[in-house]
């Protein structure tokens, strides 16, 4: 749909998703992934099995809350829409949704990839300093992401994947994410 003057403010349906901030019952551990809340720019690299850079891109990613605070929703766009030329087209326009699941102390994630017809499922935990999201890829390998090197400025994100069940892994794909101003 394009964007025209009427629909640039927010629809009741954006309304209804939007929150202000974690939701107080479970406010520590929403904020998990509560401090990716807000807009980064982001700088990206694929990597070939022996770890050599095969392609880099430029992004954009939003975090915010939704659904009353309980869930954290975000949108990941490449290249940044404020930078293309007239006319092209996305390479990533990415949503997850992310759930804090108590009875698991752990979250579940979803993540959709329009452009690409996939949607994958992950259980998300942290480790150390660290997030671990970790599920299974489209073609059914093993796969891991991870965020970590948080500050109020950057944060690294890193795609494995493992093609022997967990045997080995592949760093294939990195993200290190700068906070907007």
């Amino acid at each position: 749909m394009a964007t025209t003057s009427e629909n640039r403010t927010a629809s009741p349906m954006i309304e209804a998703l939007r929150a202000d901030g974690p939701y107080p019952d479970q406010a520590d551990k929403l904020m998990q992934f509560g401090r990716l809340v807000g807009s980064w720019d982001t700088v990206g690299r694929f990597f070939d099995q022996d770890g050599n850079v095969v392609k880099e891109f430029t992004g954009e990613w939003h975090f915010g809350w939704v659904l009353e605070g309980r869930v954290i929703q975000d949108v990941l766009i490449s290249p940044p829409r404020e930078e293309r030329e007239p006319g092209q087209e996305s390479i990533a326009y990415d949503t997850a949704v992310r759930v804090y699941d108590p009875r698991i102390d752990g979250w579940r994630v979803t993540a959709f990839f329009p452009i690409y017809g996939a949607t994958v499922n992950l259980i998300a935990r942290e480790r150390g300093d660290e997030i671990w999201l970790e599920g299974r890829s489209p073609d059914n390998n093993l796969f891991r992401w991870t965020f970590s090197e948080f500050s109020d400025e950057r944060v690294r994100w890193r795609g494995y994947v493992s093609k022997d069940e967990g045997r080995s892994w592949v760093h294939d794909e990195e993200i290190i994410l700068t906070r907007r101003l």
